[in-house]
């Protein structure tokens, strides 16, 4: 009765007696890509300050009237002070804020190395992060060509005719790299083509790399490296999101994410459709100089709001492309036939990923996934139908041990069923041949520890033990060690291992190719690898300039490797396991600048070393230059213009050819070389535009004899002396010369 009595009398208190004599400012702080949960926003020379809420908005009470100075500042970002006057009694509204990304990007949140959400700078292990901010510097209709900006990493395509393709991280061959999408090993083998095409790039968060081994963690085909692609939290995504290019080749992209939901389930869909059907032959050879492509992708992510911030989500993705490449004349009507030589590929492919934090004192996460993969093509005359079905589940319990050890303790499991038309699924001898699918299951556990030594040093310690049902068990331990002395210098060493099981048909592009016959000539046994890693970051911060360094030195041996050999016969493509050992070793250096004002650079360079030995003969591995480099730099301008220059630059790197083929064997130093002019009308809409590509690179005679794919006259000593046969494989660039593209991007909110 007393409280209701004192409500009450609050109720009729005169209303200067009820109000603080106080104001209140609000405002919504965002950066280019959406709302920032979690940024500060203090009064400059007082404790009051709060964080924004998960849509970015914040509200700063109980403020003395006069002018004042608030400070809103967001980890990875440029500080911004706002000068304000407030008012006794009433509410300021400041609207939208803006905070632009900082050219020193090391405190940004990352996963891959440990499995745990750490800054970038406080990983023991290295990782390199793309953003969206990055990536929207070289716009491309996949996110394959983005992680090309990354220094180390090289998309390479590995047919002239077809156009399909992989990531060499540090020289290291496409089945090294293992792709991830929100964590989980949802691409592999058959399908890593199309795990970084058809994500719609307004719904990414970040793409993190970590180059080297991480098998401790992620178990088989983490070999050479990890492409983990972040989706966006559809709490924090923008209602809606649109962006349209079109290039002069006509080439026509289009990415829609749209988010929906206000209470406990969010939602986030994403659209991406892309478009190429205008065959080009600007070098004359008769072929078409980019695959014919039309592809959609749907992808659509829930996100349940649970109490204690604990996860649920569910992610689906389906994926249909149909592409073709080959003769001008070809139509889809020639497919299988020898009347006209062409290659077609038609994908049908679904993804499914579920993360669930079960409901414990301490952090218990289940992560579930699965995917479908089916491909239906000819090469040439050559048929090739394949199914590939993988199933993976992941429990780890993170546990906080004596206040220095972190300690991360899992279960997994993967099952991969594969089907194919190839006497890789088969048994028995012809013509008792008889169809053999494989399903092999994986099951593995892990452990790691990572102790802080002190307050400036990290050790990690993991472990992890598989058990594959033709090999046994298989262990796979690794050890990094960061210190850091001070807030401007780190230093990280690592060492781990790596293993592989092979499956040559769902990884090896050049198997299935109808230029040559393939042919196994043993029994193959798992890979195997070991890393050492060194890596020195420099920062000299200020506040209107920066300046990092990155350094890496990295060393990698592989035993019972598996290499294509394509010199003992021209129409063959053989693979064994090799009998000596694989060197990839090498050195890197990454310059962050933000200098002046508004401008930024990002530039790398990479020296690599990738050979085999064997037999006392050492030999260089193919389609692995020996320099490589990549860089950014960018220029805002009045009026909100901003100009971008972006490039890849690569040295000579060994190249399949014939006995006494005409070609080089080593390819050219050459640039691809882009432009790009973008304008900001208002927070929410901009165009850019520019040239690709600037100085017209294109890769000389990547089809040998093209006029006869058929062999038909190879065999003629006359026309023919050197014995020549049409082949595919010499392919080290884009076949696309010069072209000038052109977009719209829009943002609500």
């Amino acid at each position: 009765m007393s409280i209701r009595l004192f409500l009450c009398a609050l109720c009729i208190l005169p209303e200067g007696w009820a109000q603080a004599a106080t104001g209140t400012v609000i405002g919504l702080v965002r950066n280019a890509d959406g709302p920032l949960p979690g940024a500060n926003v203090a009064l400059v020379g007082t404790v009051i300050g709060v964080s924004t809420t998960m849509d970015g908005r914040f509200r700063l009470e109980g403020l003395d009237g006069g002018e004042r100075t608030l400070l809103i500042t967001y980890v990875g970002h440029v500080p911004e002070r706002r000068n304000v006057v407030i008012k006794a009694g009433e509410v300021l509204d400041l609207g939208t804020i803006i905070l632009h990304p900082n050219a020193n990007d090391l405190s940004e949140l990352v996963v891959t190395g440990t499995m745990a959400p750490v800054s970038r700078d406080a990983s023991p292990v290295p990782v390199e992060v793309i953003t969206p901010a990055l990536f929207r510097k070289n716009p491309g209709p996949a996110l394959l060509d983005a992680v090309g900006m990354v220094n180390g990493v090289r998309p390479q395509l590995n047919c002239s005719v077809c156009n399909t393709g992989d990531i060499h991280i540090n020289g290291m061959e496409g089945p090294y790299t293992l792709v991830l999408i929100d964590g989980m090993p949802i691409v592999s083998g058959l399908s890593t083509v199309y795990g970084l095409s058809g994500i719609p790039t307004s719904l990414i968060e970040r793409v993190e790399v970590v180059k080297g081994p991480g098998s401790a963690l992620y178990g088989s085909e983490a070999m050479g490296g990890i492409i983990n692609v972040i989706t966006k939290d559809p709490v924090l995504a923008p209602r809606l999101s649109l962006d349209l290019m079109s290039t002069t080749w006509q080439e026509h992209n289009a990415d829609v994410g749209f988010a929906l939901g206000k209470g406990k389930l969010r939602s986030l869909t994403g659209i991406n459709g892309f478009v190429y059907d205008a065959p080009r032959d600007k070098n004359g050879d008769g072929f078409t100089d980019l695959t014919l492509q039309k592809r959609v992708s749907v992808f659509e992510k829930l996100t349940l709001l649970r109490p204690g911030k604990r996860t649920a989500s569910l992610a689906m993705r389906v994926v249909g492309e149909d592409r073709w490449g080959g003769e001008m004349d070809w139509k889809p009507a020639f497919a299988g036939g020898d009347s006209l030589y062409g290659e077609t590929i038609t994908t049908r492919r679904w993804e499914l990923i579920g993360q669930y934090q079960l409901p414990f004192a301490e952090q218990v996460m289940l992560q579930v996934s699965a995917n479908g993969h089916y491909q239906d093509s000819w090469y040439g005359t050559t048929p090739y139908d394949a199914v590939q079905r993988v199933l993976f589940g992941q429990l780890y319990w993170r546990h906080r041990y004596a206040a220095r050890h972190d300690v991360l303790a899992g279960l997994a499991y993967r099952s991969t069923f594969y089907d194919d038309n190839t006497p890789a699924t088969a048994i028995g001898e012809a013509p008792r041949t008889r169809n053999n699918a494989e399903r092999r299951p994986l099951p593995g556990l892990f452990l790691q520890d990572e102790w802080s030594v002190s307050d400036r040093s990290v050790l990690l310690l993991g472990y992890r033990l598989d058990h594959d049902r033709d090999h046994g068990l298989v262990h796979s331990p690794r050890l990094a060690f960061k210190h850091a002395p001070s807030g401007r210098f780190t230093l990280r060493a690592h060492a781990g291992t790596g293993y592989r099981v092979v499956n040559l048909f769902t990884e090896e592009h050049a198997a299935l190719t109808g230029a040559r016959t393939v042919v196994i000539a043993e029994d193959l046994l798992p890979e195997r690898s070991w890393n050492a890693s060194l890596n020195a970051v420099r920062k000299w911060p200020d506040e209107k300039r920066f300046i990092g360094l990155d350094a890496s030195l990295f060393v990698t041996r592989f035993s019972n490797r598996i290499l294509p050999d394509y010199d003992t016969d021209p129409d063959l493509i053989v693979y064994r396991n090799l009998d000596g050992y694989g060197i990839a070793q090498g050195a890197s250096l990454n310059v962050e600048a933000r200098l002046g004002r508004g401008f930024r650079a990002n530039a790398g360079a990479t020296w690599m070393d990738v050979y085999t030995q064997e037999g006392g003969l050492r030999e260089d591995q193919y389609f692995a230059p020996e320099w490589q480099g990549t860089f950014a730099l960018s220029q805002d301008l009045p009026h909100r213009f901003t100009v971008d220059l972006t490039g890849q630059w690569y040295g000579p790197m060994r190249l399949p050819v014939q006995p006494n083929d005409f070609r080089p064997a080593y390819s050219p130093w050459y640039m691809l070389l882009n432009v790009q002019v973008k304008h900001r009308f208002n927070e929410r809409f901009e165009l850019y535009g520019g040239v690709k590509n600037l100085l017209d690179f294109v890769p000389a005679d990547p089809l040998m004899r093209p006029f006869d794919p058929f062999d038909r006259t190879a065999n003629d000593p006359v026309t023919n002396p050197n014995g020549y046969t049409f082949d595919t494989s010499y392919m080290y660039a884009p076949l696309q010369g010069v072209r000038g593209f052109f977009g719209v991007r829009m943002t609500l909110e």
